[in-house]
């Protein structure tokens, strides 16, 4: 197997790692502190083709597939988790999902103003009772001419507060369970019944938006059931399957920039005449990381 990177995914790495110093590194510390979502960053991304590396370019993609948004990833997850969080749910659930298991005719309608950036995405499956036992949500959706009613709620999204379209998890047939009994729904912010409850307060990672999803109401057109009709646990799990080699990557990013910053730090510190790198015991810290 050749792990060597070509250079198309060579020159995204060093696009992205001269954006990250440029434009992410500046204001990563100020909108962690000040808990608020670094709008002129994202911007600067989309304007750049970043939100929409991995997709095909006839949807306005940039092509470069799982491998380049892993390496966009691990360069933004070097230095903002904020930011990374905020483009991975964009990326790589709440368009993922759309992008896989999409019709035609959804993929042309929403694919291109999210790859170029104009809106945004967010993935809505959690919920109270359904965290990572996702096959228990209780949200409903239920048939009522041309449209589906969803009624129930959503907590802990990622870029819930801010984006614009919605991959949402529904129990269509409470009598078949996750498997035959889900089905996923395109939801636009603007449809009525759909509103934003609380947005959370974090400990960390404070510059995305997570918030809660409230459906009361809510009517959904049924040309946007997004996959097969009851088969959106399938669809979630595909597109979580996809989010997660990505957050391996944007871990991986993560520490490598603490290792980064543990070096630089031995090496600077001095203690009993020298760098506290030169002690065994500090080197060994190091070796395991």
């Amino acid at each position: 197997m050749d792990f060597t990177f070509s250079k198309e995914h060579q020159l995204l790495r060093k696009t992205i790692r001269e954006f990250v110093r440029r434009e992410v590194a500046p204001i990563a510390a100020e909108i962690d502190e000040q808990e608020r979502v670094p709008w002129e960053t994202i911007r600067k991304a989309a304007k750049l083709g970043f939100l929409g590396v991995p997709f095909p370019q006839e949807y306005g993609g940039g092509g470069a597939g799982e491998i380049g948004y892993c390496i966009m990833a691990e360069e933004i997850s070097r230095v903002c988790s904020s930011t990374m969080t905020i483009l991975g749910a964009h990326i790589g659930i709440g368009t993922m999902a759309i992008y896989l298991d999409g019709t035609p005719e959804q993929k042309a309608r929403y694919l291109p103003p999210l790859c170029r950036g104009e809106k945004l995405a967010a993935f809505a499956l959690t919920e109270p009772q359904a965290g990572s036992d996702a096959a228990r949500i209780r949200t409903r959706a239920v048939r009522d001419g041309n449209y589906f009613v969803l009624n129930g709620s959503k907590i802990w999204i990622t870029n819930g507060s801010i984006a614009d379209i919605f991959s949402v998890f529904a129990v269509t047939d409470p009598a078949l369970g996750a498997r035959g009994g889900v089905t996923a729904f395109i939801v636009e912010k603007s449809f009525p019944g759909f509103r934003v409850g609380t947005v959370d307060e974090k400990m960390g990672i404070r510059g995305s938006a997570t918030a809660e999803l409230i459906f009361e109401d809510c009517r959904v057109p049924a040309e946007n059931v997004l996959g097969t009709f009851g088969a959106g646990f399938i669809t979630a799990l595909k597109t979580l399957d996809v989010g997660r080699v990505t957050i391996g990557a944007a871990a991986l990013g993560g520490a490598e920039a603490a290792l980064d910053a543990a070096v630089a730090y031995a090496v600077e510190r001095e203690q009993f005449g020298q760098p506290i790198a030169q002690k065994q015991a500090i080197q060994f810290m190091i070796a395991d990381m």
